[in-house]
């Protein structure tokens, strides 16, 4: 269960509560997540954003660009620059991509859906019963990734 969890940036100025359940946490594996994260892959909890409580600083938006050519608006802290959350223009503003790495408590985390599994380093093994995606996922997927009652919620964030 992640409601109630808390995290934030590396300084503590950003802060914030999730109150509700993501509607789906994202293993991304694309080239600009692993470069932006430094990592493997970026773990992405979507989110409604009346769902997550600010109690510290407002992030500040850096637009970067995406291979879609919508961009994202990557949500830093102002005073470290951690990435916090971001707002893909592409899904509108109501749907939060949170960074999974930075809630307090990440042992809680496990992705129900991988994307962009074609940019995936080899040695990192999907679960053979994960959903997975070897590039994006389109509409007529969403039910089957995110599941009925999240895949709603889904498509009510993005106003469709």
């Amino acid at each position: 269960m992640l409601t109630g969890q808390e995290g934030g940036c590396g300084c503590g100025k950003v802060r914030y509560r999730l109150n509700a359940e993501p509607i789906s946490i994202n293993c991304c594996h694309c080239h600009d997540c692993q470069r932006q994260s430094g990592s493997a892959f970026a773990i992405n909890l979507l989110t409604e954003p009346g769902n997550v409580e600010l109690l510290g600083l407002q992030p500040e938006a850096f637009e970067l660009q995406t291979p879609s050519g919508a961009g994202v608006a990557n949500m830093r802290c102002p005073q470290c620059r951690v990435s916090v959350w971001s707002v893909y223009h592409g899904a509108g503003d109501g749907v939060w991509f949170m960074r999974g790495g930075t809630l307090d408590n990440t042992s809680a985390l496990e992705p129900t859906v991988h994307i962009f599994t074609d940019y995936k380093l080899p040695w990192v093994q999907i679960p053979s019963d994960a959903v997975d995606f070897g590039q994006f996922y389109s509409g007529k997927d969403i039910k089957g990734a995110f599941g009925v009652e999240n895949a709603a919620r889904f498509k009510a964030a993005m106003g469709r």
